[in-house]
């Protein structure tokens, strides 16, 4: 009896932990996720996230996904993630060089600063943004007007640069996935019917003061968030399923009026101060 059991216990399938994000982001889902979930539909044909910032959804669907489209403005942040993809080995070599020490830090920070960036090779570039996004303040993505990375150190007991295991997984996953450098407007071209897709936008910012878009050096205005619920417009004629995040404002209440529009508390930690992280109202905005 003891060996017949311990037969099928030796058979059971390995327990493969789900990939997480390998990048903190800035506006990211991965605290809202389960409201998301619960939103997702029950079956669509491809995935599309045309805002991919940390992926967090597209992780935490990844066993759902048969083909998945991703692409962002930032050429730096799809350079990663087709590294982590493809090159994983030479990946996780380059990651483990690094050093958590402050000089070490703006060394690599400053490399955008002239042509030196531009000559690394997409390995090193995809290495120097998880080690920057690990160690830096806040783990905060955030660029100037000239696309220079200037996000000071940031201070931690002992921060995990390289997690090969969340990497591999993230690896095995990707690979399913197209990841490209572009417009959110390319979905409206690329999604079908029967698709689906969720827009992350930078959000409409709650005050003058409050905001936070600096993801590229070209910003996001109210002129890209009229132009983003222009394409969820197109995209529901053509019959494709869209989910869309965004803040609680006049703004993006009145933008999406024409579609379902529910509102969810969302813990945010994009603030420098602590006392100012609460849960905000967001939200959520669906076609179906």
């Amino acid at each position: 009896m003891v060996s017949s059991i311990q037969s099928a216990v030796e058979k059971e399938p390995e327990q493969i932990k789900p990939p997480r994000p390998f990048l903190k982001w800035a506006g990211g889902k991965t605290r809202l996720l389960a409201e998301l979930l619960e939103r997702v539909p029950a079956q669509f044909n491809r995935y599309h996230e045309p805002m991919l910032g940390g992926g967090a959804l597209f992780f935490a669907l990844s066993s759902r996904i048969e083909l998945a489209f991703l692409c962002d403005v930032s050429e730096e942040l799809v350079n990663c993630f087709t590294v982590v993809r493809n090159k994983l080995p030479e990946l996780t070599s380059d990651l483990e060089r690094h050093v958590y020490e402050q000089e070490y830090y703006y060394n690599i920070r400053n490399v955008d600063r002239d042509a030196t960036l531009a000559s690394w090779s997409d390995v090193q570039r995809a290495s120097r943004l998880i080690y920057l996004n690990k160690t830096c303040f806040n783990g905060l993505y955030r660029v100037n007007s000239r696309g220079e990375f200037n996000v000071p150190f940031g201070k931690y007991s002992n921060p995990k640069i390289l997690d090969a295991e969340n990497l591999e997984n993230c690896s095995a996953v990707l690979n399913k996935a197209e990841v490209k450098c572009c417009s959110f407007e390319q979905v409206s071209k690329k999604a079908e019917k029967g698709d689906f897709v969720y827009f992350d936008p930078p959000y409409d910012p709650l005050s003058d003061t409050a905001h936070f878009t600096a993801y590229s050096k070209t910003g996001f205005d109210n002129a890209m968030q009229l132009k983003l619920r222009d394409i969820c417009q197109q995209l529901d004629r053509k019959g494709v399923r869209f989910m869309l995040s965004n803040s609680y404002t006049t703004l993006s209440l009145d933008l999406y009026k024409e579609f379902r529009l529910e509102t969810v508390e969302a813990p945010r930690a994009i603030n420098s101060k602590a006392s100012k992280r609460g849960k905000i109202k967001e939200i959520l905005v669906r076609n179906y």
